[in-house]
């Protein structure tokens, strides 16, 4: 049987946005994230992150500097008992790298979990800050793609 999946974009969503964020000190996570991730993941949902991160493309940071901060938010949420099932990152920007396939509104990394993972999309939530990530899980086929205010989960998501 196919899972759910509860894809989250990172910045303004997991943690207050701040522009190419790559240091831990200066990651703050969103209230209200904990929560509810918790909720989803007792449902059964698997929890991926998806996010833009173009700083690796106009050298603001790098891959390794992107994968501690990773590593590090990972663990956090391990710590409370959920598991992230896959952290995705398009690291490419247009005018520097070219187009491709993963930078959201495209579905590229949607759909590569979908395959890694046998999700079943069309019951999957996406839960994002800005209209590329609506689009891209409406172009990847997700059933509910939810358009939060920068920064704040609703309560009602959660409660």
């Amino acid at each position: 049987m196919k899972s759910k999946a509860l894809f989250l974009d990172r910045d303004g969503v997991i943690n207050m946005e701040i522009n190419y964020l790559y240091r831990i000190e200066d990651f703050i996570f969103i209230n209200g994230i904990f929560e509810l991730c918790e909720k989803y993941h007792q449902n059964g949902y698997k929890i991926f992150v998806i996010t833009n991160q173009a700083g690796i493309a106009k050298g603001f940071y790098d891959e390794n500097d992107f994968y501690t901060l990773t590593n590090w938010m990972i663990n956090k949420f391990s710590s409370k008992g959920i598991t992230i099932s896959k952290v995705y990152y398009c690291p490419h920007h247009p005018e520097i790298s070219g187009s491709c396939t993963c930078r959201k509104p495209n579905p590229g990394m949607i759909k590569q979990a979908e395959k890694e993972f046998d999700l079943d999309i069309e019951n999957s939530i996406l839960i994002g800050d800005k209209i590329s990530d609506i689009e891209a899980g409406k172009n990847a086929g997700i059933g509910l793609n939810i358009l939060i205010a920068p920064n704040r989960i609703p309560y009602e998501l959660y409660k």
